[in-house]
């Protein structure tokens, strides 16, 4: 569990990633008859920069990988994730699992509710000047604000990244495509301040069932901290290529993890 996850599955995407992209396979001898930096070099200081969100100089002495090769590494290592993995581990549920949502949250007496839906902010540290406003949140602090929507089994099946902090949930909601396929174009029913005791059960049932989402942003966080230490990278599109890539790596893990209970 050194990288977040089992070995086999870290090996499983080191071969996935080796075959979307030769970058990632050992390179000729240099000049100095030594050769390039191996597969699970690159692999490795990627899955630790996006596990412990060190700097990209952090590794300089200890994996012998320089600070524009580690950038490099990291992009390349992200552009291959999304590209092999995101059709399968970003898309919406589909027919079986709505399914057991569904009766995953009638087990929880909340008929029809497939998830719980927040948002969550990332302090952009290198925000350029001109956007300070606009991206300014609550805690005074630069950031992008993550909405998602996770299941009772932390499995995020909807994730809507890059809004300016500046903006509250209901702005970056109605931004969201989250919605789109719904033909009535009603959102959840909501009751900010229960009276009757109906409206206080509900209620009641609805705040256990958000915790699900406080919890699926805990353990993404916990799991890869660079989602939780101020980014430092430049560009806007750049991060949105590390928070796909970690909510991918996120969602493989929760599936690993559930194989190898059903394999014991």
């Amino acid at each position: 569990m050194r990288f977040r996850m089992q070995r086999e599955l870290f090996l499983h995407i080191l071969n996935d990633v080796k075959a979307y992209d030769d970058y990632f396979i050992q390179q000729k001898k240099d000049a100095t008859s030594r050769l390039g930096l191996s597969s699970i070099q690159k692999t490795t200081i990627v899955v630790r920069i996006l596990a412990f969100g060190y700097a990209a100089d952090h590794y300089d002495e200890y994996i012998k990988i320089g600070e524009s090769t580690t950038i490099k590494c990291l992009k390349a290592f992200c552009n291959a994730i999304v590209a092999v993995y995101a059709k399968e581990y970003m898309r919406p549920p589909n027919e079986a699992n709505i399914a057991r949502l569904l009766e995953e949250g009638k087990q929880k007496r909340f008929s029809g509710i497939l998830g719980s839906i927040d948002c969550m902010h990332w302090e952009w540290k290198n925000c350029l000047l001109e956007w300070h406003g606009t991206h300014r949140g609550r805690s005074g602090k630069n950031t992008l604000i993550l909405k998602a929507i996770p299941s009772q089994d932390l499995w995020i099946w909807h994730a809507f990244f890059g809004m300016p902090g500046s903006h509250n949930d209901i702005n970056v909601l109605d931004h969201s495509p989250v919605f789109n396929g719904i033909i009535n174009g009603q959102l959840p029913p909501t009751i900010p301040h229960p009276t009757t005791g109906k409206e206080k059960l509900f209620a009641q049932r609805q705040e256990v069932c958000r915790k699900n989402v406080e919890q699926a942003f805990e353990v993404l966080q916990i799991k890869w901290a660079i989602t939780q230490r101020p980014m430092r990278y430049w560009e806007k599109n750049d991060l949105r290529l590390i928070m796909k890539t970690c909510i991918i790596l996120h969602n493989m893990i929760i599936e690993d993890e559930r194989h190898a209970k059903v394999g014991r």
